[in-house]
């Protein structure tokens, strides 16, 4: 009777404005606070990391270890999503985070605590920050239904540009005025207000089906997670075409950075320009497919013109002479961005089965930890050896054929509508 009851609820707040269903609006203020306080924390621990050690190396040990989880872990916890109580597992998360924030916190007020502990605490956080995701993303589709996930996704990418813009400005001024240990423990405050938004929201509700029949074991449905994913046609068009455009997107911006300080030799105003573009044209991309997301038609033409359209862009950018003359192209590179990315998480949430979704979305996140620090990698190698005019203009190439072989191998996603 319970789940019924929470099945009936979760389709009385489907059929609801987005801004009067309760526990999309906790669930939301929960994302946002948390993301917040991260850029708080990244920003603190950064910096704390390189003036305490002075070393490039020392930073990338936690970065490793971040990739390293993401990775080992993604496709577990997403199964553990579908398994239990999705608000529950992300309390649990965000009650360990901040635990172990705290931590941190207190590591970075001593001065002769090694470093190696930090790191641990730093991966700790990051393991129980994996379980969150797949919960949070596999939740969406069940407490707005499927019709308003255009409108619930475009609110939360457009906040999501907004907090992670502001909170890095914010972050700094905090770190500045007040140190690094008070940014981090805004971090943990950050992760109790957002447990309080959760419980706030009341509970998910859920489909009937994830609760009826045989309960499976961990393993089978573990391995359903990957047959989902590599037999369903919408599954298998999000796990190429994603890690592909993350890879090449942040790869990609990557050199565009180095181009505007060795090339254009950009000042500080010009190089925040460049930096804004990004996630304004992204803002401008999730308003348009918010407000139009009805009229679009044949979505598929959406993601295959994103998708397709960075390569030239990018190659346009490494022929620029000016940082005046890149910057319209980059903010287009944002928008192409947002159409094609948004679009396909639309997809994935409205075509997948939720029962299924916290996997899908956790073997997508491990792959998506993979694919950027390899481009990353691949072309920082070419444009410290060729200049970044050749390393851009190779990513541009690789970003055309790769998307163009996607698409043409994958018809469900040409013909989505």
């Amino acid at each position: 009777m319970m789940e019924l009851a929470r099945e009936e609820v979760g389709i009385r707040q489907a059929n609801t404005s987005l801004w009067r269903n309760r526990t999309f609006i906790g669930l939301f203020a929960s994302y946002a606070v948390s993301l917040f306080g991260n850029m708080f924390h990244n920003i603190a621990l950064n910096l704390w990391v390189l003036q305490t050690t002075g070393s490039a190396k020392q930073m990338s040990v936690i970065v490793i270890s971040h990739l390293i989880v993401g990775v080992l872990f993604g496709s577990f916890a997403g199964t553990f999503a579908d398994r239990i109580d999705r608000r529950a597992l992300m309390m649990i998360s965000n009650v360990c985070r901040l635990v172990l924030v705290l931590g941190i916190a207190f590591v970075m007020t001593q001065p002769d605590v090694p470093f190696y502990v930090l790191v641990i605490l730093t991966t700790l956080v990051a393991f129980a920050g994996v379980f969150h995701g797949p919960a949070f993303h596999s939740s969406l589709a069940d407490i707005v239904g499927k019709e308003q996930i255009p409108q619930a996704i475009g609110i939360i990418n457009i906040a999501d540009n907004i907090i992670r813009v502001s909170g890095f400005a914010f972050g700094g001024m905090a770190v500045a005025l007040f140190g690094g240990v008070v940014a981090i423990l805004i971090d943990a405050g950050a992760f109790l207000i957002s447990t309080l938004c959760l419980l706030a929201a009341g509970q998910f509700p859920r489909k009937m089906e994830r609760s009826t029949g045989q309960k499976s074991s961990f393993i089978e449905d573990f391995r359903e997670g990957f047959k989902v994913v590599l037999h369903n046609p919408y599954a298998k068009a999000g796990l190429i075409l994603m890690p592909v455009l993350s890879c090449s997107f942040m790869s990609s911006f990557m050199i565009i950075q180095v181009m505007a300080v060795q090339v254009w030799h950009a000042d500080g105003f010009v190089f925040g320009l460049i930096e804004a573009s990004i996630p304004l044209g992204y803002l401008i991309g999730s308003i348009g497919i918010m407000s139009f997301s009805e009229r679009l038609g044949r979505r598929g033409y959406w993601v295959i013109a994103g998708a397709v359209g960075m390569g030239p862009i990018f190659y346009l950018i490494a022929q620029a002479d000016s940082a005046a003359a890149a910057l319209p192209l980059i903010l287009i590179i944002g928008c192409l961005f947002a159409f094609s990315t948004l679009i396909i998480n639309i997809m994935l949430r409205v075509e997948i089965d939720t029962a299924v979704q916290g996997r899908v979305f956790g073997i997508l996140g491990s792959i998506i930890g993979v694919t950027p620090p390899v481009g990353i990698a691949i072309c920082s190698a070419i444009s410290d050896s060729y200049g970044p005019e050749t390393a851009l203009t190779v990513s541009a190439i690789a970003t055309l054929v790769v998307s163009l072989a996607a698409v043409a191998w994958n018809k469900p996603m040409r013909e989505y509508r």
